[in-house]
């Protein structure tokens, strides 16, 4: 199992999310390829649309990738290649709030390894990002509720 970071506009994931897909790199299919049936996918969105979005800068969405079928979409003139993912109830986590704590932000200039679309997460990264976007879980209790 590996931990992925897909770079994504918010409009674009919230769509995903809508029709329980994974959509990389303008509907490219390497990206795809690259994941795996039960590879966690997390989604940074840098703005909330692609050209025109104001600027968010947050995790947006945690999936799960549900088997090993990539396929091509027909939207007319676009012709996606996708995958089926399991969305997970999440809330946006701004990378401000975890860049001093992850190895994906700790070298200078890190912004442009997202250039890249999809990059591959260390596990400890995976795991402070889930925890920022869906809370303690219950093997983690909040802080006061520890006697």
């Amino acid at each position: 199992m590996k931990h992925w970071l897909g770079v994504v506009c918010r409009e674009h994931v919230e769509r995903g999310r809508r029709l329980g897909i994974a959509q990389l790199g303008h509907g490219r299919r390497p990206p795809l390829a690259r994941l795996s049936a039960g590879d966690w996918l997390v989604y940074y969105s840098p703005r909330t649309r692609l050209r025109d979005g104001e600027p968010l800068q947050a995790f947006t969405a945690l999936a799960e990738v549900a088997d090993e079928t990539i396929w091509q979409a027909d939207e007319g003139d676009f012709k996606p290649h996708r995958r089926r993912v399991h969305y997970r109830p999440t809330t946006d986590a701004p990378i401000a709030g975890l860049r001093h704590a992850l190895h994906l932000t700790a070298e200078p200039n890190w912004g442009y390894q997202l250039r890249r679309g999809l990059i591959e997460l260390t596990e400890g990264d995976f795991a402070l990002i889930r925890a920022a976007m869906t809370g303690p879980t219950r093997e983690e209790p909040f802080a006061h509720d520890r006697t």
